[in-house]
């Protein structure tokens, strides 16, 4: 409830020059809280509330995160996906109405600029009295989530990842850098748009892009050496490129390669245990075909692969022949006649004795799967016949539509559940509503791999620990934390993923393992060392997140 200022309060506004300026009411935080809620809850357009909490965010940065936090399930999806896909395609237009003049969005560096000019401009932008970034996500808005070459409208993409950093394991908000890297754009269309706000101006060629990016994260790492990098929707090939040439140069790691493969191999642990312990499927004679063939999909795959290896004790060869990959032109084989990108080659599968298949379905009773992953960003593809033949083949069908947004997905979780008979296991990249099952009136919650699950306990885990790099046993050690993160009422539920209420708790899980395999590869701080060996690495790692709550803060104010 609103009350008047007291005099010491009063006494504080005049000598800050305030009388006058503001009502003389005054709300506690939770009062503001509501009437930010009553507000954005009465908007229509979820733009619209994207806007609203973007302009919280650089005028009340303590409210925005005490929203955020404490109602995360109805506050991610507007400030992330699926609404950040409609505000990234609409950012030069809404880019005035984001914040205050004078308050940056984010970082936007030139691919013209030298070495000493880049050096210059990161240091102006830092005017944090909390100390130095500890992450930064950074893109070339080249391939933004399932949409494509947005190039600066991207932008949303690193500011909403690092919001998710913030909620999900507290990094402190004052020490995050979101950077969109402005190399031109392809897109005729935003070039041709008079309100673009990036360089009208092609995209470089590759020897010219690597030597641009080199020098922007040299300039990056000179001014801040402790700085966690997070490559965040690139295309495909230079997302590998970079992630091959930087991975053990530099502490990075790729969200869309590694954190989507490290997500879904979680759930896929799960889904695998449930469907040994239902229907007794062995572990090691999973089929496993992935629908789409881009820098998320070979991830997620490379993921997977590591659990045989190192879980059911195949080797890399054995491993391998386990994951059948489909691209748009069919099943992607060794003899198809096409000139195959580097990273599908990996996957490529050389016995198919000459014979191409073109057609999902056909591929389908090919290979008779167990699993069928989706990251094509083409909707519908999973249909009612496929799902059919997937429960005919399979007691429990294990069915990932990962696509993001929800317009791009494979399949819903109602047509899975339908045409399933109800059996499907089921996770999506996008949120679907609950399902009723009409016989039974049960109600059955579809599981989403949210790579929320995974990328703030990594990064946290690697702000603290200071690896020198992060490695792929780090990242697969992360992967079991979370899978291994669910309650007992949980498992119990079927649930593939913990809750999203727990998500802060599940980070410091997931940090701790992180901290623990660098502690094993003798990378860690001292300071991370020690509370191992005290035996209190959990609570420390939870006393170094942030909270919006002052009184909450202890020592990070």
């Amino acid at each position: 409830m609103a009350t008047s200022l007291n005099r010491t309060e009063k006494e504080g506004a005049a000598m800050l020059s305030l009388t006058g300026r503001f009502p003389a009411a005054v709300g506690d935080m939770n009062t503001q809280k509501k009437r930010v809620l009553q507000y954005l809850r009465s908007q229509t357009s979820l733009l619209d509330k994207y806007v609203l909490m973007a302009r919280l965010r650089a005028t009340h940065m303590h409210l925005f995160y005490k929203i955020v936090v404490e109602e995360l399930q109805e506050m991610a999806p507007i400030i992330y996906t699926p609404t950040v896909g409609t505000a990234c395609l609409e950012y030069s237009n809404i880019y005035p109405f984001l914040s205050p003049p004078g308050v940056p969005d984010g970082l936007f560096l030139s691919g013209m600029d030298d070495y000493e000019t880049l050096c210059d401009t990161i240091r102006n932008y830092n005017s944090s009295s909390a100390g130095s970034p500890e992450i930064a996500v950074i893109s070339d808005g080249s391939r933004i989530l399932g949409i494509g070459d947005l190039s600066c409208n991207g932008m949303g993409i690193p500011i909403g990842k690092l919001q998710l950093y913030v909620a999900g394991a507290g990094i402190d908000p004052r020490r995050t850098l979101p950077i969109l890297l402005d190399l031109g754009t392809n897109n005729e269309r935003l070039r041709t748009d008079p309100f673009y706000i990036g360089q009208r101006k092609p995209r470089p060629e590759d020897n010219e892009f690597y030597e641009t990016v080199g020098r922007v994260l040299k300039a990056l790492k000179t001014v801040y050496p402790s700085l966690l990098i997070q490559f965040e929707d690139w295309s495909s090939e230079h997302a590998f490129g970079l992630l091959e040439k930087y991975q053990n140069q530099l502490l990075c790691f790729n969200d869309d390669i590694q954190g989507t493969g490290a997500v879904i191999l979680s759930g896929i642990i799960n889904a695998i245990t449930l469907a040994h312990t239902e229907s007794g499927v062995s572990p090691d004679i999973h089929r496993i075909i992935f629908y789409g063939a881009g820098s998320a999909a070979i991830g997620v795959a490379r993921q997977i692969q590591s659990y045989f290896q190192i879980d059911c004790g195949m080797t890399e060869e054995q491993a391998r022949r386990h994951f059948w990959i489909v691209d748009s032109k069919g099943l992607v084989t060794l003899d198809r006649g096409d000139k195959l990108p580097q990273h599908k080659v990996y996957y490529a599968r050389n016995d198919n004795g000459g014979q191409q298949y073109k057609s999902l379905l056909d591929i389908v009773n090919y290979i008779r799967p167990t699993v069928l992953i989706g990251l094509s960003s083409t909707p519908g593809a999973f249909n009612t016949q496929i799902l059919n033949r997937m429960a005919e083949l399979n007691a429990r069908p294990i069915v990932f539509p990962l696509s993001n947004p929800s317009t791009k997905a494979e399949c819903t979780f109602a047509e899975a559940m339908l045409a399933t008979d109800n059996r499907v296991i089921f996770a999506s990249g996008t949120a679907f509503p609950a399902y009723a099952i009409p016989e039974t009136q049960t109600t059955c919650y579809p599981a989403q791999g949210n790579n929320m699950y995974i990328f703030p306990g990594l990064g946290l885990g690697a702000v603290l620990a200071q690896p020198k790099a992060i490695s792929d046993i780090m990242i697969y050690k992360a992967a079991k934390a979370l899978a291994a993160s669910l309650t007992v009422q949980e498992r119990k539920q079927g649930w593939l993923y913990p809750s999203l209420d727990r998500i802060r708790q599940v980070s410091a899980i997931i940090a701790e393992a992180v901290c623990c395999e660098s502690i094993e590869e003798g990378s860690a701080t001292n300071e991370v060392k020690d509370a191992f060996a005290k035996g209190q690495l959990l609570s420390y790692i939870e006393d170094h997140m942030w909270s919006p709550e002052p009184k909450l803060l202890k020592n990070k104010i």
